[in-house]
């Protein structure tokens, strides 16, 4: 699978993520997908145990996503998920082997208010 292929599947696994359709969501993982989220300490071990865990997620979520960059096998994707209203900037990191989800690795970040500090070197970045 190259990489046009796999970009093309990625575009169908969030749009199927922002719409809530679990079984399209999940075609991209391989039955014995890993996925990590290491905030919370946690590892999902197969496809169905994923879908599973997201289906009975409690909150409505929405997705926006900033930027997918990869080629091959490892693909990034930066998003921000919106969780009843909370947004959370996220990272997905793919791992491909042959052409499915082997290995995900999730990272999510609240947002904070920036120290007063630091303000004569920054700008305000445009919300997502």
């Amino acid at each position: 699978m190259g990489d046009q292929e796999i970009r093309a599947a990625l575009d169908r696994h969030w749009e199927a993520s922002a719409a809530g359709d679990q079984d399209t969501e999940h075609e991209i993982y391989h039955d014995d997908v890993i996925t990590d989220y290491p905030q919370s300490g946690e590892r999902i071990h197969g496809r169905r145990n994923l879908q599973a865990l997201r289906s009975h997620h409690p909150a409505k979520l929405t997705f926006t996503i900033r930027r997918i960059l990869g080629s091959g096998d490892l693909w990034i994707t930066e998003y921000v998920i919106d969780y009843d209203g909370k947004p959370a900037s996220t990272i997905s990191i793919m791992e491909f082997r042959d052409g499915k989800v082997a290995h995900e690795t999730q990272y999510f970040a609240d947002p904070f208010a920036p120290p007063a500090w630091r303000a004569q070197w920054v700008e305000s970045m445009p919300h997502v």
